[in-house]
């Protein structure tokens, strides 16, 4: 039987690209998003339009897993925001809200309707998407750093108590992902601190020891083996896909 996966945030970047190896390897995909255009430009794709900060979407979204479906062997908690890039004391509570309801919020409510679902079947994998900023300080991202390591406790606790059940949790916390979005961050960055993107850029390239960004690819590599029997026993885990990166702070 062909596995059967959820990705939220799953209709661009690194979602799209789990998505897509995930289909590949012979699951059966279903994305949900926030991003109805973006949706809409992957209809090849079952989808749901779904704002996985508001419980009431979770459940429903759910609630047609079970009935489309049957059950749920592979959660992917993707979603997340970047959230406001300032210095502490210029965070508006609003952005650190907003950040850190889909990002933590999100991954929270969707492990919270998925749990039943498996305990019935006595397995399962749940995959968060997580950050290098959920393992080290991170300047003037403090939404983000901070909802980052709430998913990575997150994990661990879903781990410790759905592992009797059979279902393995795991975190994934890439670097500096190639696209749109860590293009945003850049710029942001960039302006926060007065100088250029360009530097910026090339702070992240130097924190790397591999000297690179990491693409979609690579992550969704990582999630398609630890939804696999081959990491049967790997479960509770931090696992970073980031080219090895000591010091997150881009540096100029």
């Amino acid at each position: 039987m062909a596995q059967r996966v959820l990705i939220t945030a799953g209709a661009s970047g690194i979602g799209l690209a789990m998505a897509r190896a995930f289909e590949a390897a012979g699951a059966e995909v279903w994305i949900a998003d926030a991003d109805a255009a973006a949706l809409g430009a992957v209809s090849d794709l079952r989808g749901s339009h779904v704002d996985v900060s508001d419980e009431d979407q979770v459940a429903a979204l759910f609630a047609a897993i079970a009935e489309i479906w049957g059950g749920l062997d592979v959660l992917c908690a993707n979603a997340g925001t970047a959230g406001p890039t300032a210095l502490i004391e210029d965070q508006p509570l609003d952005g650190w809200n907003a950040c850190l309801g889909v990002t933590l919020g999100g991954a929270f409510l969707s492990a919270k309707y998925a749990a039943p679902m498996m305990k019935a079947a006595g397995a399962g994998a749940m995959i968060f998407t997580s950050s290098t900023a959920g393992q080290y300080g991170f300047p003037n991202r403090a939404p983000y750093a901070a909802a980052k390591w709430g998913v990575n406790g997150l994990m661990k606790t879903v781990a410790m108590e759905l592992g009797p059940y059979g279902i393995r949790a795991n975190a994934i916390c890439p670097g500096p992902v190639e696209g749109p979005r860590m293009d945003g961050v850049i710029d942001r960055e960039a302006a926060a601190k007065g100088v250029s993107p360009e530097a910026i850029r090339a702070g992240y390239v130097a924190g790397s020891s591999m000297r690179s960004f990491v693409t979609g690819a690579d992550v969704a590599a990582m999630a398609v083996f630890l939804a696999s029997p081959a990491a049967r026993l790997v479960s509770g885990q931090i696992i970073a896909v980031d080219g090895h990166t000591e010091n997150p702070d881009p540096k100029p």
